[in-house]
């Protein structure tokens, strides 16, 4: 009997460890990794090198906002023998990143797009999506920018109003919405703590979302441009 226990106790303790280490390596998948970063970095520049300029991106319309335009297409790297394996915590090997570069021309750095905060909008743009298929209009609500809008999310059937993780922050960031209906993250409480931490020549009429992407891997994807003004950021009117 004895013998049997033991039996039944080693079986558990395996299923309990085969359910545990999908999570754990789930886990690895949604933290950035340092080093994973300098590899791609290297890589990157490594490809331009070789191709007199050129970078590894995939193509994409021009009109694509800028930090989403210039994703790395992790084939041509490989093709070159210039990495060995994708990312672990890149979007394709199941990660939670899509690694995309800012500034290719002249100093490509490699950055990351969380793809949760995309999750976060895709969800909210369906409650959106089937409330503009009974109405004219978005359900805007309080007008906060030059045609930016946060949601009325009663009338979209949510609980409280939209948002999202910051990736920068890690704080809750508000989900809001332009005059022709499409969804943005407001970035400008991330914004706001950056202009104060840290130095900066940035003058109104700057994209002052650069100032993000110095001081992290990440980049301020699904965003409207922003500017300074009085040391306080607000909307870009372009």
């Amino acid at each position: 009997m004895k013998h049997k226990s033991i039996i039944i106790i080693g079986f558990i303790l395996f299923i309990l460890t085969g359910c545990m280490y999908p999570d754990e390596e789930l886990t690895q998948n949604q933290v950035p990794n340092d080093i994973q970063l300098e590899m791609v970095q290297s890589a990157v520049e490594k490809y331009k090198e070789e191709t007199n300029g050129l970078v590894p991106i995939k193509t994409k319309d021009s009109d694509t906002p800028i930090f989403e335009k210039y994703l790395i297409d992790f084939s041509l790297l490989k093709e070159n023998h210039l990495l060995t394996e994708i990312p672990s915590t890149a979007y394709e090997k199941g990660g939670v990143y899509q690694y995309t570069i800012v500034d290719p021309e002249e100093n490509p750095q490699v950055k990351l797009i969380d793809l949760r905060t995309a999750e976060a909008l895709r969800k909210v743009n369906v409650h959106l999506e089937h409330y503009r298929s009974k109405h004219i209009y978005p359900p805007f609500d309080k007008k906060v920018g030059p045609e930016v809008y946060t949601l009325d999310y009663k009338k979209l059937g949510l609980d409280a109003p939209p948002s999202v993780i910051s990736p920068f922050s890690q704080e809750s960031l508000p989900i809001i919405i332009s005059s022709d209906g499409q969804l943005y993250i407001d970035y400008r409480k991330d914004l706001q703590e950056a202009l104060n931490e840290y130095k900066h020549d940035y003058k109104e009429g700057d994209d002052i979302r650069f100032l993000l992407v110095e001081h992290s891997p990440f980049v301020p994807a699904y965003s409207l441009p922003y500017t300074v003004k009085n040391n306080e950021p607000i909307f870009l009117n372009e």
